[in-house]
């Protein structure tokens, strides 16, 4: 191979390697292994022994596939919100990296097989749950609720709730009630997360026209949501041990995260600062992930 068609087949490379990066960061890979995170956790506790482990492949692979896709579409609605928000402006589409044509044929296909996937090699069950989160997030949330009502977060966490339910459907082809206690934990968790980061990024949002809770209600009223809901969260986080679906280890573990997520809280609003704020943001995902393994944990303990 002579030099230049070397450098034209590196060149070439490179550019792949660069529209692969851009059709990732379209899909918002962060959020979606923490959406996949909590959905395995749901399959592993579902069931008494070790779940089939070609099922647990093919339901993180489907579940992976179409929460990318909803994040893609979440990106194509509201490009011209991101491109005015410090925190956005750098994503593919209000960059000008990718079109909207490819945003809208990446999430369409990738939708499609993750689909596909669940339909094939799971159950019809977890693929319908999941075309419906997709749409709830995509759609229902992105489109009508985010522009709407400072409440978008609080009535739009029910698709972001979903993945632990879609995990047990998965490997049981039922949504329990053991299920939806996952759910309600997810759901209360959301708000004090978002509204801890909204509470930094007021001024993106205000210059986005988007009515979160600090622009409708002011930074005073957002604190004191948090608190409120962040009480709420130690409470359904007992559930599964007032059910008997965990044990002493989860309840110890549950009550130190609370402890410390309530910490955070009453400081944010005792002594509000962008980097507190910051802190709260980075330890309610922290807090989460470690409340779910110490449900798996404590499962596989007993």
């Amino acid at each position: 191979m002579s030099g230049s068609a070397a450098s034209t087949a590196m060149t070439s490379i490179a550019l792949a390697e660069t529209r692969l990066k851009q059709f990732l960061a379209l899909a918002k890979p962060r959020v979606v292994s923490l959406i996949v995170f909590c959905a395995v956790i749901g399959m592993f506790l579902a069931t008494p022994g070790l779940p089939n482990p070609a099922i647990v492949f093919a339901a993180t692979v489907g579940i992976a596939l179409v929460a990318g896709a909803a994040a893609a579409i979440n990106c194509l609605v509201e490009q011209k919100i991101d491109a005015k928000m410090a925190r956005t402006r750098a994503r593919p589409l209000p960059a000008g990296e990718l079109t909207s044509t490819q945003t809208l044929v990446f999430a369409s296909l990738v939708g499609g097989a993750g689909l596909a996937i669940l339909g094939a090699w799971v159950n019809v069950l977890t693929m319908a749950l999941t075309l419906a989160t997709f749409v709830g997030y995509a759609f229902v949330y992105t489109v009508l609720l985010k522009p709407a009502t400072p409440q978008n977060i609080v009535i739009g966490g029910a698709s972001g709730a979903m993945p632990p339910v879609l995990g047990w459907a998965a490997i049981t082809n039922d949504v329990a009630p053991e299920a939806l206690i996952l759910f309600l934990i997810i759901f209360v968790w959301t708000p004090p997360h978002f509204w801890s980061l909204a509470l930094y990024r007021t001024q993106d949002y205000a210059r986005a026209g988007l009515p979160m809770l600090p622009v409708t209600h002011g930074a005073l009223y957002t604190r004191l949501m948090i608190i409120l809901y962040t009480f709420a969260l130690i409470a359904v986080s007992l559930l599964p041990y007032a059910i008997r679906m965990s044990g002493m280890l989860y309840l110890v573990a549950a009550l130190a995260l609370g402890a410390v997520f309530a910490g955070y809280a009453i400081a944010l609003y005792v002594r509000y600062s962008d980097a507190l704020a910051r802190r709260t943001f980075a330890y309610s995902i922290a807090y989460l992930a470690a409340l779910f393994s110490a449900l798996l944990v404590d499962h596989y303990w007993r």
